[in-house]
């Protein structure tokens, strides 16, 4: 059977930045001495399916090929990806604008795309500072040539593991005052790590170090429907690293110890949707924001 085309246009070249990722030398330093990391073409990553699904050009066939399947059997992942894209917009809206945050520390934040969380914070509050990280090669070089801040705020970028919450402390620390109120984004990272505690160790790593009056934003997919069980099956099979759905419940235990910002964890579209949104369904992405008391 044909696997069915994702609508679509793939560009023949690939982008600048990656254009530079492949002819780097793998063997070279970064500029902070550590051994660069190599862009492997050949295994599907997690940033550059997602990229092609939001109809980005910084993908390869591997990549588009576990798309095409995925998207296959569960042709709605597309708009998934859209809508939680936009409640991490009305998230980060909500934590610059009425929780008056200032500080923002984005794990596992993908490949650039619109509306950026240093975008969105620094439009509501240009002197937002802003830490991605990741450790995914082709982030990192895409990171280093677009993730430009505005005069009065500040953005960096750290690469490092989400398990290591040590280093994320210490590296963000040079751009981030981690005394002062700040917001933990994590939008759909989680689901990479299979056991509930050591993802609930993640969070908490991170959140411990916090000082109250700061935040956790984030979202996941759940396994509420046929489809997307599906299509992590599918995902599982040949994608880099693999994603494990979480009950909604399961979510809910991210917050634990956290006073939950209404309307509490439900799925992305329900997330103070505007009267423009509020006849959206439900998706199979759930999600929340958590305040340290």
């Amino acid at each position: 059977m044909e696997i069915a085309r994702l609508p679509v246009k793939i560009e023949s070249t690939v982008s600048i930045e990656l254009k530079d990722a492949l002819m780097s030398d793998s063997s070279a330093a970064g500029g902070d001495g550590k051994q660069a990391p190599s862009l492997d073409t050949t295994v599907p990553q997690t940033a550059r399916i997602w990229n092609y699904w939001l109809g980005g050009k910084d993908n390869f066939a591997v990549d588009r090929e576990v798309g095409d399947q995925i998207y296959g059997a569960f042709p709605q992942i597309v708009e998934n990806a859209r809508l939680s894209r936009a409640y991490l917009v009305r998230a980060v809206r909500y934590l610059a604008g009425e929780a008056g945050v200032r500080q923002f520390l984005d794990i596992g934040t993908g490949l650039p795309t619109a509306d950026n969380t240093h975008e969105v914070a620094q439009s509501v509050a240009p002197e937002s500072r802003i830490v991605y990280v990741d450790n995914d090669p082709l982030v990192l070089v895409h990171a280093r040539a677009l993730l430009t801040s505005t005069p009065e705020g500040a953005t960096d970028y750290i690469d490092a593991d989400m398990r290591d919450a040590d280093q994320i402390v210490r590296e963000a620390s040079r751009t981030l005052d981690l005394t002062k109120p700040t917001a933990l984004i994590l939008m759909g990272i989680l689901g990479h790590i299979k056991e509930d505690d050591e993802a609930q160790s993640i969070v908490r790593g991170i959140m411990d170090v916090l000082p109250a009056g700061s935040y956790v934003a984030m979202y996941d997919g759940t396994d509420t429907s046929p489809g997307v069980v599906e299509a992590a099956r599918i995902w599982n099979q040949s994608a880099n690293p693999q994603y494990h759905l979480r009950s909604p419940e399961r979510i809910a235990r991210f917050f634990d110890g956290l006073e939950l910002v209404e309307p509490g964890v439900v799925s992305v579209t329900r997330w103070r949707p505007g009267l423009d949104n509020d006849d959206l369904p439900e998706i199979d992405q759930y999600c929340g924001v958590g305040r340290k008391a």
